[in-house]
């Protein structure tokens, strides 16, 4: 029972995207309730429940390119209390992974996507699975040319904070050619365990890359600052930082309840001559608000320009 999932070009994403789904696989043990490894709360994570069935990963191959990456990948998951035995890490041979793999997880950098696809032997080794790519401005139409017709190919944008089942994952929406029922649930086993889910048009990745997946790091860039706030008011660094963080988590948890609006958020804790009004006006000087959306803006438009052939010279 089970199937083997493969990914190829393991990185930051992948080790990610591996780690969230191993840690829900293994969070059905016993061993999970007397070692707990995240929040039960965790809001919007499906956690697989129920005998394995064919939709569910029962082993994983993680492809690198270099011997350098497999120890630094095997210290990862071999770490005293690490996620699985059932990860193995192979360098330079993507071809027999993908052989022996049933869904394909494609996580190298976008610009080496051709080279890894046109592979000898991939695109035959391919034939039939099931290939999801996580690339940032390579299209479905691309892909799909790379490979033979019957490769079902699907496009998912998950961000970093999947590592610790907290991520927002976007998904190509499913045509008759690109996917089963069968194909539907293994996706949503997949990504609905390590976070949020949602199906979107195509058309709509470039925005989500930016927003989703560039955002952590924006978001990040708010925490800092805030935390820097606390510490020139004479908060020490590591409270500060503890503060800032608990802060933003529950305010992006209360903006998700139903019919809840960070606006109103706002509105309720800013009272008449406030401290809040007051710290909320100063934002507002530096204008903070066009300064955020413009920074998606722009990284939208540089999502587009990734895995796009250069201009010629």
């Amino acid at each position: 029972m089970g199937y083997t999932l493969c990914v190829v070009g393991c990185g930051t994403m992948g080790v990610a995207i591996l780690s969230g789904v191993v840690a829900s696989l293994e969070s059905r043990s016993p061993l999970s309730i007397t070692h707990p490894k995240w929040e039960s709360h965790t809001p919007g994570t499906s956690t697989p429940v129920g005998p394995l069935d064919d939709t569910l990963p029962t082993r994983f191959i993680a492809c690198v390119k270099r011997e350098d990456s497999v120890k630094r990948l095997r210290a990862v998951f071999d770490a005293p209390g690490g996620l699985s035995s059932t990860v193995q890490i192979v360098a330079g041979d993507n071809l027999n992974a993908v052989k022996q793999s049933d869904v394909v997880l494609l996580c190298c950098k976008p610009q080496l996507a051709y080279t890894i696809l046109s592979e000898p032997g991939i695109k035959e080794a391919l034939d039939g699975k099931l290939l999801i790519s996580i690339l940032a401005g390579v299209t479905i139409k691309q892909i799909t040319d790379w490979v033979t017709p019957t490769t079902k190919v699907i496009r998912a944008m998950p961000n970093t904070p999947c590592k610790i089942r907290e991520g927002m994952t976007v998904i190509s929406t499913l045509t008759s050619t690109s996917g089963s029922g069968g194909d539907r649930q293994i996706i949503l086993n997949i990504f609905s365990s390590i976070g949020r889910c949602r199906f979107l048009d195509e058309k709509h990745f470039d925005a989500c890359t930016a927003l989703s997946g560039s955002g952590p790091a924006f978001a990040c860039i708010f925490l800092e600052a805030m935390a820097d706030g606390g510490v020139m008011m004479g908060l020490p660094r590591p409270e500060a930082l503890e503060l800032a963080a608990q802060t933003l988590q529950g305010a992006a948890r209360m903006a998700l309840q139903p019919g809840a609006h960070p606006a109103q958020i706002k509105d309720s804790v800013t009272t008449p001559g406030g401290c809040t009004i007051a710290g909320l006006l100063t934002l507002e000087d530096g204008r903070v608000r066009s300064t955020i959306a413009r920074a998606i803006q722009v990284a939208t438009e540089r999502a587009s320009e990734l895995g796009q052939p250069a201009a010629p010279r």
